[in-house]
């Protein structure tokens, strides 16, 4: 944390930080005699327990859910690792704890795999002891940005990590909530009422679904998420063979591409950059194949998509007509950039919503506000301004870095929306300006860091 801490600051990058959360996930348990693997065999019985403390081997395993007898029924499948080692449910003794499974597969099987339960309501809390231990004694601590909250099923999940947040000193903190089986599908629209964004976790959806139904959900997650103007994280398994390769496979391109044409705000590595050979391929290839993507993207026709849709579900607020009618007025008069000054990243929040096709250079005098706004909303970019209240002075500074950065040209427009109501997040002005070349002003700086400021600027590329 301390070096990418340091690399952001040398780099002038505001970096979001993301805790991961482990939620409430089943494991087998560990295996006799020091064993590290066991072999089972196609057709054969495998007994699982869900007394943990027992040593496995390929006849019995242990499972970490105790309440594993009560929760699945005969016929039901039991995956583990992966999907790798398919399980038939048989019979269950709630007496002992114990299910009867038949296996599916030859499988090698290490200890403390993942266990999935697809179709099954696990009876286990959104956070673990872990879980909350890790938010408020490292996350809190830290200063980190968002919270990926795993497993999340209802909205309560997330109105629970809300309020351990602000009882710790840790308000601040955006949550993304993650979606990995069908009781989040289940309540997906109440979840996302109250999450500050989705993320599309397609590894243990795939799991807990049909996997010829995770395009779906995605799809259906992604548009929901645009209309209510939350931010949408697509992830898992999309460069997945460039762990062992250098190159990833035509669908897996295709794969980022539709996310991009999906919706999403941003689509996630994680294999391929924690534990991958060419994390730094994989990464290049990604972003070369969203600019793809997203060059083929009509965004005059997508605005009027996604302001009619939100019409049709609700009427705007006010700060969504002004991202609206800000975005319209963009695309009208050709600007080149939209300039957003925002306390609290809504505004920023509600200009990506309506998709603008031109870069948004969010100015914000929060350090936190500015990494969460550049980390997760869709074609912003995030500087952090002393204040927000001398606005023809940002206006001044912005216009020239906007020329500086080659962003714009002289007599190019630029859009501003700005407010005069600071400290309560009031919006209520949209500005156009046109590029000057006006060498008698001077250069303003606005931004926190005093040396080198002729780089501090919007660097937007």
């Amino acid at each position: 944390l301390d070096r990418l801490r340091q690399a952001a600051e040398n780099t002038n990058q505001n970096v979001a930080v993301l805790l991961d959360t482990k939620g409430p996930e089943i494991r087998t348990g560990f295996f006799a005699d020091g064993a590290k693997s066991i072999t089972v065999t196609k057709g054969e019985q495998l007994i699982l327990t869900s007394d943990y403390s027992f040593k496995g081997d390929n006849k019995k395993l242990a499972c970490s859910y105790p309440k594993l007898a009560t929760s699945v029924t005969p016929g039901q499948s039991i995956l583990v690792a992966d999907g790798s080692l398919v399980l038939t449910v048989v019979s269950c003794d709630t007496a002992t704890g114990e299910v009867a499974t038949r296996v599916e597969n030859n499988a090698s099987l290490g200890e403390r795999k993942n266990m999935n339960l697809p179709g099954v309501e696990v009876d286990l809390p959104t956070l673990t002891e872990k879980d909350v231990d890790d938010i408020v004694n490292w996350g809190i601590k830290n200063d980190i940005d968002l919270i990926a909250a795993s497993f999340v099923r209802k909205a309560s999940d997330v109105q629970y990590i809300r309020k351990i947040l602000a009882e710790n000193g840790g308000t601040g903190i955006k949550i993304i909530s993650k979606i990995e089986n069908q009781e989040g599908l289940d309540n997906y629209l109440d979840i996302l009422q109250v999450t500050d964004g989705i993320m599309v976790a397609r590894g243990d959806l795939g799991m807990e679904i049909p996997p010829e139904k995770v395009f779906l959900a995605q799809k259906y997650m992604i548009r929901e998420a645009n209309i209510a103007g939350k931010p949408v994280v697509t992830a898992t398994q999309m460069m997945e063979s460039m762990i062992k390769n250098p190159r990833p496979t035509r669908a897996e391109c295709s794969d980022v591409a539709n996310a991009c044409y999906d919706g999403t705000d941003a689509v996630m590595l994680s294999g391929e950059t924690a534990n991958g050979g060419y994390f730094r391929q994989a990464v290049e290839i990604m972003a070369n194949t969203c600019s793809e993507a997203e060059s083929s993207v009509n965004f005059n026709v997508l605005y009027q998509s996604v302001r009619n849709s939100v019409k049709r579900r609700y009427q705007l607020s006010t700060s969504e007509s002004l991202a609206s009618s800000a975005v319209k007025t963009a695309v009208d008069v050709g600007a080149k950039c939209i300039v957003v000054y925002s306390e609290s990243g809504a505004t920023a929040r509600h200009v990506a919503k309506f998709r603008p096709g031109m870069p948004v250079a969010v100015l914000t005098p929060s350090a936190r506000v500015a990494r969460q706004c550049f980390g997760t909303l869709k074609g912003c970019y995030a500087y952090v301004v002393d204040s927000l209240e001398d606005t023809d002075k940002l206006n001044e500074e912005v216009m020239r870095e906007c020329r500086i950065a080659g962003i714009a040209k002289v007599g190019d427009p630029v859009v501003i929306i700005c407010g005069t109501t600071f400290g309560k997040g009031s919006i209520n002005q949209i500005k156009v300006e046109y590029l000057t070349d006006d060498p008698s002003k001077t250069y303003v700086r606005a931004h926190l860091d005093s040396n080198n400021a002729e780089f501090n600027g919007c660097t937007i590329s």
